[in-house]
């Protein structure tokens, strides 16, 4: 193939992802594998590295995999084909198999007309400006020529017996929903081998998602879940999105706990075991995160969101757990350090078995905050960072207390708001969090007061 130009849209800050048949085809699927396998023949110094290559359960991906593993192996790279299952299980066989690179075709929790690529690079993520530099190479046709090969690899089993190979859990009654995602069969085998009693919802991989959007953080997707839950009596339930990389989770009582209750939780059995441990958390967390993990005498970090940007910042502290409000959580602690849904399902049975408390009680352990969901509304590529720094620069010139990790977080008496600007949507994001109602709606006020000399008027809120 000769010089390719991917539609700009689909070339994203974490992954590359578009509609298939409009913006993402087979033809961008074998460039993405040519320019992609360049890229890491160049980066590693390895004329025919190793390239794990996965799919999700989507209708489009075994043919985007077909054509993916065309453009690699025509660059003289080999690839090792590990079908069809879970995002994390394409990681896992990356670092297992001391793998040179990964990619996983997935269109994640799009909906089912999406489609996609995750990338994996010695150990680390491809994202920003890497993922510009592989698009630059197909632009220019700049692609390696070769012979390679492909291997197919069935590493299900072993994956899975990786997942529970240090449980140390204890019998409970759990509802598990897929989602008809990509992680079914691997929820399904892995259920089988815990103790005791699971009820398994929608483990077929379908990928016209039947039953729900394989979204776990809307809760109108967790209503099927709550209903098994309290059908079943079961002390709690726990769901995953499309690649199986996002874990959701509501207690015995059918009540949500978001991605920064999960980290809590979570963190508890961490520091216990590695006093004074960094716990990484995204921007977005709620305040009662880092101060529960401060009270446990961890070291709490606050960080930019995105997962790719997590995992690196993992690399750099040494932290041994983090996690993001979208429910990417991260064991570095007995794992590998990257995001695997299953794997923290196996962690949360774990620590109800360690706390000897239901999970129900272990939230309502937790300080109590009022706060505003994650807000999205429109704002043009063009203007969007431009916004946030007009925001920023007016704040510090106010003399007002102001993390500038990610977008802006501002701290009051009340409690924090925060602006940033979406990587990867024409959006700007917003949240805020108070200790009661009228501090929550005083947080609201300001947020809207502090947009206004930009332009930006967000819907009602």
């Amino acid at each position: 193939m000769s010089a390719y130009r991917f539609e700009p849209t689909i070339l994203r800050e974490y992954d590359i992802r578009g509609i298939v048949g409009k913006t993402l085809s087979g033809a961008d699927a074998q460039a993405l594998g040519q320019a992609f396998a360049t890229y890491v023949i160049d980066q590693s110094g390895v004329s025919a590295p190793r390239i794990a290559v996965g799919y999700d359960g989507r209708l489009s991906s075994p043919d985007m995999e077909a054509a993916l593993v065309d453009g690699i192996t025509s660059t003289g790279a080999q690839v090792v084909r590990v079908g069809l299952g879970p995002t994390p299980m394409l990681y896992y066989a990356a670092a297992s198999e001391k793998l040179e690179a990964g990619i996983m075709i997935t269109g994640s929790h799009n909906p089912p007309d999406y489609n996609g690529f995750k990338m994996m690079l010695m150990g680390g993520p491809v994202y920003g400006k890497m993922i510009q530099d592989i698009g630059q190479i197909a632009a220019e046709g700049r692609f390696k020529k070769g012979v390679g090969s492909s291997v197919s690899l069935d590493l299900m089993d072993r994956y899975v017996s990786r997942l529970i190979e240090d449980f140390k859990g204890a019998p409970l009654t759990v509802v598990w929903d897929a989602g008809n995602g990509a992680a079914g069969i691997a929820m399904e085998k892995l259920t089988r081998r815990l103790p005791g009693r699971h009820i398994l919802l929608n483990e077929v991989i379908d990928g016209t998602f039947p039953a729900h959007h394989p979204d776990p953080t809307e809760e109108k997707n967790l209503v099927q879940l709550k209903v098994a839950v309290a059908e079943h009596r079961a002390d709690l339930g726990i769901a995953f999105d499309g690649d199986g990389d996002r874990i959701g989770l509501i207690d015995g009582q059918g009540r949500v706990l978001w991605g920064d209750q999960i980290l809590a939780l979570l963190a508890r059995p961490v520091l216990e075991a590695l006093p004074g441990a960094t716990i990484i958390a995204d921007v977005k967390a709620s305040q009662v995160l880092f101060d529960e993990v401060a009270r446990l005498g961890g070291t709490p970090m606050m960080w930019a969101t995105g997962h790719s940007l997590i995992k690196k910042q993992m690399k750099v502290t040494g932290a041994p757990l983090a996690g993001e409000m979208s429910g990417h959580i991260f064991f570095a602690d007995r794992y590998f350090g990257f995001d695997d849904a299953l794997y923290a399902a196996v962690r949360v049975l774990e620590t109800v078995a360690w706390a000897r408390k239901p999970l129900a009680t272990l939230r309502d352990e937790l300080p109590t905050r009022v706060n505003t969901p994650e807000l999205r509304f429109p704002c043009a590529d063009t203007r969007k960072f431009a916004v946030v720094t007009e925001v920023k620069e007016r704040l510090t010139q106010a003399g007002a207390n102001v993390s500038t990790v990610d977008g802006v977080r501002v701290n009051t008496a009340d409690g924090w708001w925060l602006l940033r600007a979406s990587n990867t949507q024409d959006v700007l994001v917003a949240r805020c969090e108070a200790a009661d109602a009228a501090g929550l709606e005083r947080l609201k006020a300001e947020l809207l007061a502090a947009l206004a000399p930009s332009g930006v008027t967000p819907p009602q809120f």
